[in-house]
């Protein structure tokens, strides 16, 4: 029964405890019947039309190099690559642009990869041991990865699991068995595609006759196939044993040491052997039962080695032969080098690579790639190396993709859209003169057809690093290709220097090591890390700003230039006592002058005083000024004159951990437990009292809406002003509009803090021809404090048109609309818990959406983008992407702040990948999904950048492999080729799945 409350006069019956949502459910439906009966259809559904053809959520391809990979895989009649990574998924990658990602379905790691040969179909070994086939099917012209089959290999009953635990796997070169070689010394046969074992052909432990018995076989280690006689089968064993196996005939021939691999070569008459002891030896297959063990042959001295995991050698018809192999270094002196040696005649190079050796194969000359070895390709932890084999020293070639963008811990990024071409081929420009030391080679991997149509603009994506560089990418399309790195490092006093040139190879040095590769993540001075960065494209300015306060205006210059850059002070206390920072120094400027190459020259340097770190950096480029704030206030700096305009302390006498700094080891854990506990506490005080007021009235039919709905909805509480890092800069924003009054714009600079603070200062400029002499000042305009004193993300300027106002230059440039100044502007105002818009110059509230009140999430990432209509180049609208913490991402409407769509994107849990977050202003966006990948999204349905590629099956296929092609087509949706989520948390290992869309 529920209970009758008198309300003004009106009787409101309050449903029991448990029907308050089945009466919402009712409530609701009647008042939609309602609304149904005045909804005006025609406008409704014509804005529904216009959102699909505006928005369309897509993940749309992988940036950078895969994350912990596992193994590698190459097809030669498809000049594709496989890699394998240790969360299940699969990539593929041929000529520039041809991508494919899967993912299987089990959490395991991927353990080998095999193409099988002159076909578009691999096979996929996991450590759970399950055997996974997948083909490239094409449907309506473009070519989809698909798995189409599964396979666990199975043993006789009671059979102990090391029996079946597949330890080696061989592709026979008739595309029709499989070959898998067990812990247990067997080797199985299976048939593909269907997977059916072959039982009348397995290499059973008892059909093998050795004269010690079989008690020295162990584990099969390696399966090899004779290049002129593919009925002949190479075993080998782990106890060194190995066993040519023809039909009906064996061949065993006793080895003394612990095999690793083997290696048959091109000849068909001779076979190399690697062992444990760094030894290698050479048989000749002579067709005896046995052979007496030839001379081993030790490349590094007779000094204990390590082993030599994997073993090649190939032939050439311009000279001796190339001889490549991994591991052998001496135990006690390099044992913890990753090397790869690569000998041919008297030229003798260790290639020593800075993280794990994963595998590597080497690319032939020719259709068929059997020529003279023309690139080595070494897959490693953490990076792609392709060595030019034909050019003297063996260089690197430069990779178009798979490039480590973790090559130093990426710490924050800036994409700039449309750029102008003269800057584009000035940063080409710098960048070439900084990759003189690369094979001018072609890239030796051209598998596939890429037919994604040409980018239709020039866009970079510019990404900050742990070690003080800025590195410029070519993101217009699916690759993500270096263009230009620039490194700060330079201007400041530090040691990053003098380990340059460390673990170079010396003359004469044994072994001839030469470091290769450009995986360095270790910093010699965490300070130089940077942390925001603003490039003005019409100006070519560009302005960066570090962990330690520092902030380097820059210029591009296409000569080289010899100058010091002199530094300014900037105390941003303002003489506030009481104060003490706790944190790490500045850094030093160097006095001497230092040569900057061409590319981008510092010319401005600008020190924060306390160094902390910048946490809000914008440049305006044509009134050559430049803001920045920290966890303590915020400044102008005019780089013209080289000057200070404006500081303001915005440290609130509570924020003692503002001044710790993010490197110090004493912070305070007792404050920040109090902190927490207080928070929790007025939580918990504030659902009490609301219970309470709940419970004792209601207050008409508004109070018993808010009442139903609590569930789901909290009220935006005030946050206390003793919360730490208040004053915060979060947002810094330039504009030309009405302060003062609502007749004359004027140029201002907007600031935001992490308290709900908003400082606005009208700035004074001089008449163009007087810049470089009168000064620019700057005078207190407004000042705002949000009630809820929630963070600032952004700010926001609309013109009288509703539009966001132009790029500094933008306009000059026609690129751009001028700004409507007849009609009144209005300030948006995006905090973490709610937007709102206030008219200007009065700064009175208009509107507010508090996107916060629902599930309790906050606005993270902010910003404005033009979704054009994908049905007509004539219509586009601008609207306000936001990324909550809850990893959503929402679109709003300008100027009216009404929601539009939105579509779940990052898991909540993944912390890093929400802060790495940036959009385009095309509708795009990239987060990080692990230290070394970008996922590439798109909420436009006109500008979709995602790859389009076609395999097809090569031409040296024989009929018997057609006739498997053909029945190997499987229904559209049988399996669906997935995408690689990575969450980067610690050193979790948990991953989400992306449905891939063409």
């Amino acid at each position: 029964m529920g209970f009758v409350v008198t309300v003004a006069g009106v009787s409101v019956r309050r449903p029991p405890a448990g029907a308050e949502k089945d009466c919402i459910s009712v409530k609701q439906m009647t008042r939609r019947g309602r609304m149904k009966r005045f909804r005006r259809h025609g406008q409704e559904s014509h804005r529904d039309k216009l959102k699909q053809e505006l928005y369309q959520f897509n993940k749309t391809v992988e940036h950078g190099f895969p994350h912990q990979p596992s193994a590698l895989g190459y097809s030669p009649s498809l000049q594709l690559l496989a890699i394998g990574t240790r969360s299940g998924a699969i990539k593929l990658y041929g000529a520039p642009g041809v991508e494919f990602m899967g993912l299987h379905e089990e959490n395991a790691a991927v353990t080998r990869v095999f193409f099988l040969p002159n076909q578009v179909e691999l096979v996929t070994l996991l450590d759970d041991n399950n055997l996974h086939m997948w083909t490239l099917q094409a449907h309506q012209g473009l070519s989809e990865l698909l798995e189409i089959g599964r396979f666990t290999l199975t043993g006789p009953p009671g059979a102990p699991p090391s029996v079946t635990r597949i330890t080696a796997v061989l592709a026979h070169s008739s595309g029709e068995l499989l070959l898998l070689g067990t812990e247990g010394g067997h080797v199985f046969v299976v048939e593909v595609p269907g997977f059916r074992e072959l039982e009348d052909k397995n290499i059973s432990l008892e059909a093998v006759q050795t004269p010690e018995g079989r008690r020295n076989l162990e584990s099969v280690e390696d399966l090899q196939e004779n290049p002129l006689n593919p009925r002949q089968v190479l075993v080998g064993y782990g106890r060194g044993l190995m066993v040519l196996w023809d039909l009906d005939v064996n061949v065993p021939v006793l080895l003394l040491r612990q095999l690793e691999s083997v290696w048959w070569m091109p000849d068909g008459e001779h076979i190399l052997s690697s062992h444990s002891d760094g030894s290698y030896c050479r048989w000749m297959v002579n067709g005896e039962d046995t052979q007496n063990e030839p001379e081993k042959e030790v490349p590094y001295g007779n000094f204990p080695c390590k082993a030599i995991t994997k073993i090649i050698q190939l032939p050439t018809t311009r000279g001796p032969p190339f001889l490549i192999f991994s591991g052998g270094m001496p135990r006690a002196s390099y044992g913890d080098r990753h090397c790869i040696s690569v000998i041919s005649g008297k030229t003798h190079v260790a290639l020593d690579f800075t993280s794990r050796i994963i595998d590597f194969f080497v690319i032939g000359e020719g259709e068929r790639q059997k020529g003279n070895p023309s690139a080595l390709v070494v897959l490693v932890e953490e990076e792609l190396v392709v060595v030019d084999l034909q050019t003297e020293g063996w260089p690197i070639i430069q990779t178009p993709y798979l490039v480590p963008l973790h090559s130093s811990a990426i710490t924050c990024s800036h994409h700039v859209s449309g750029i102008p071409l003269k800057l584009w081929e000035r940063l080409q420009t710098a960048g070439k003169l900084q990759k003189t030391h690369y094979s001018s080679k072609p890239w030796p991997l051209i598998g596939g057809k890429n037919l994604s149509p040409d980018p239709p603009q020039r866009d970079l994506l510019l990404t900050g690093h742990e070690d003080g560089t800025v590195r410029f990418w070519d993101a217009s399309g699916v690759c993500l290709y270096p263009m230009y790195k620039l490194s700060t490092a330079s201007v400041f006093q530090t040691d990053a220097d003098l380990n340059d040139n460390m673990n170079q190879g010396l003359e004469g040095e044994w072994p001839p090591f030469r470091k290769v590769g450009c995986f360095d993540p270790y910093s010699d001075d965490p300070r130089l890390g940077i942390q925001k960065i603003h490039l003005c494209k019409y100006s070519g300015y560009l302005a960066v700003a570090g962990t330690a306060g520092q902030i380097l205006v820059l210029e591009l210059n296409d000569e080289s230039l010899e100058q010091s850059v002199e530094g300014t002070l900037v105390d941003l206390l303002q003489g506030q006592e009481g104060f003490r920072w706790k944190g790490h120094a500045r850094l030093e400027e160097r006095e001497e002058s230092v040569n900057f190459p061409p590319g981008f020259q510092p010319f401005a340097l600008i020190q924060c005083q306390p160094p902390a770190v910048v946490t809000a950096l914008t440049l305006h480029s044509e009134w050559k000024l430049v803001a920045f704030g920290t966890s303590h206030g915020f400044g102008l700096f005019d780089y013209q004159q080289k000057n200070t305009v404006l500081v303001r302390c915005t440290l609130n006498p509570s924020d003692q951990l503002a001044m710790e700094g993010p490197l110090s080891r004493v912070k305070s854990i007792k404050k920040s437990l109090r902190q927490s506990f207080r928070r929790i506490r007025r939580s918990r005080v504030s659902m009490r009292k609301q219970h309470t007021n709940n419970a004792a009235k209601v207050e008409g039919a508004e109070a018993l809406q808010e009442m139903e709905l609590a569930p789901v909805q909290r009220k935006i509480e005030a946050r206390s002003s003793d919360d730490s890092f208040t004053g915060l800069v979060r947002a810094l924003y330039f504009a030309d509009s009405f302060l003062s009054d609502s007749t004359h714009n004027t140029p201002s600079l907007w600031a935001g803090t992490n308290g709900g603070s908003i400082f606005a200062y009208t700035l004074r400029l001089p008449p163009t021809e007087r810049r470089a002499e009168e000064p620019v000042t700057a005078h207190p305009a407004k000042e705002i404090q949000l009630m809820h004193r929630a963070p600032v993300v952004g700010l926001l300027i609309l013109d009288g048109r509703g539009a966001p106002l132009p790029e500094p230059l933008e306009v000059a440039h026609d690129l751009a609309r001028s700004p409507d100044m007849q009609g009144s502007h209005h300030l948006l105002v995006v905090s973490e818990e709610q937007f709102k818009v206030f008219t200007l110059p009065k700064v009175s509230s208009k509107m507010k959406l508090k996107l916060t009140a629902v599930e309790g999430s906050r606005v993270r990432r902010v910003s404005v983008a033009w979704f054009a209509s994908s049905r007509t180049e004539e219509y586009g609208e601008n609207g306000l992407v936001v990324l909550t913490n809850l990893g959503d991402l929402h679109v709003l409407s300008l100027p009216h702040i009404k929601m539009q769509v939105h579509y779940p994107c990052i898991r909540r849990e993944d912390i890093s990948g929400i802060a790495s977050c940036v959009f385009t202003k095309h509708g795009q966006g990239f987060y990080l999904i692990s230290p070394s990948e970008f996922e590439r999204f798109s909420l436009s349905a006109r500008w979709v950048v995602a790859p389009k590629c076609l395999v097809e099956a090569p031409h040296q296929a024989s009929t018997s492999s057609g006739k498997h092609h053909k029945s190997r087509a499987q229904p559209d949706g049988v399996a669906v080729g997935r995408v690689m989520e990575h969450a980067l948390l610690n050193d979790e290992r948990e991953y989400f799945i992306g449905c891939l869309t063409q």
